[in-house]
């Protein structure tokens, strides 16, 4: 019962409190993706602020530019954080018809089998406009480059290691949240600290594709934490997102090299 008021609560803050994140359209090669912004509490345009997207679930695809602040958007903008770790967050907006993900999807067989990974990284339009978006962040706003961070849930769990592993020198750290992804990508994505959540209980989303990828990182000492809660089904994010030593954990990582993203012009 805790829970769901936890849930309640939760989504009743992303839409109260949501409308601090400026509404924005990023155009490229001739697709639109709608995205939110945070920028720091008294931000100054002169200040360097590290960068985290934030990718969604299938759930909130669509192009409203409002259903992708379902899940999290509380957490960024409470006092609190904003005070702690002034950053620049945002949440882009997957169309309804796409994924973030490069993976198979078949909601008609069992739960071990429903989705499939890319064996490779093939191509990908929805990562590429967020990268190219990525890239037009840093043009127009002081983004500390040994401070970019991705995390995301269900299908933007996935998202999140997909696009760490086409960027495996970019990120400093990285939340993947009940997602999952091919544990043959592991060597792209060793450099990058991971934090995986999942819930034993998911009937979504197999916690065997996480534990997999937990796996495969821990046998070429990659440096990633895996978190399992035993009693919780596939809104694990309620869980990670208020886990006291999550901030913490993810803004203290910092890349010792800086690589930039390299982009379709």
């Amino acid at each position: 019962m805790k829970n769901y008021f936890l849930i309640i609560i939760a989504s009743i803050f992303s839409f109260t409190f949501g409308q601090e994140y400026e509404a924005k359209i990023f155009e490229y090669h001739g697709d639109t993706l709608p995205y939110r912004i945070l920028l720091p509490k008294n931000f100054n345009p002169q200040n360097t602020y590290p960068l985290l997207v934030v990718l969604h679930g299938a759930g909130e695809r669509g192009n409203d530019n409002e259903s992708q602040l379902v899940h999290g958007s509380y957490l960024f903008q409470s006092v609190p954080f904003r005070a702690k770790y002034p950053a620049i967050v945002v949440f882009p907006q997957c169309p309804k018809e796409s994924y973030w993900a490069s993976v198979k999807r078949d909601y008609e067989v069992s739960l071990e089998k429903k989705y499939n990974y890319a064996k490779s990284l093939p191509k990908n339009s929805q990562l590429e406009i967020v990268e190219a978006l990525m890239v037009f962040l840093e043009k127009n706003y002081k983004i500390d480059t040994t401070r970019r961070y991705v995390g995301g849930l269900s299908m933007g769990g996935m998202g999140t290691f997909e696009l760490v592993s086409r960027n495996p020198d970019y990120f400093a750290a990285a939340l993947p949240i009940c997602g999952g992804g091919n544990p043959n990508w592991a060597p792209l994505l060793q450099k990058t600290p991971l934090w995986i959540f999942h819930g034993e209980q998911d009937d979504v989303v197999w916690v065997e594709h996480s534990k997999r990828m937990y796996w495969a990182l821990k046998e070429i000492d990659a440096p990633v934490k895996l978190t399992l809660y035993p009693e919780v089904n596939h809104d694990s994010w309620h869980n990670a997102f208020a886990d006291p030593d999550l901030m913490q954990w993810l803004f203290s990582q910092q890349k010792k090299i800086v690589w930039e993203i390299q982009v379709e012009k």
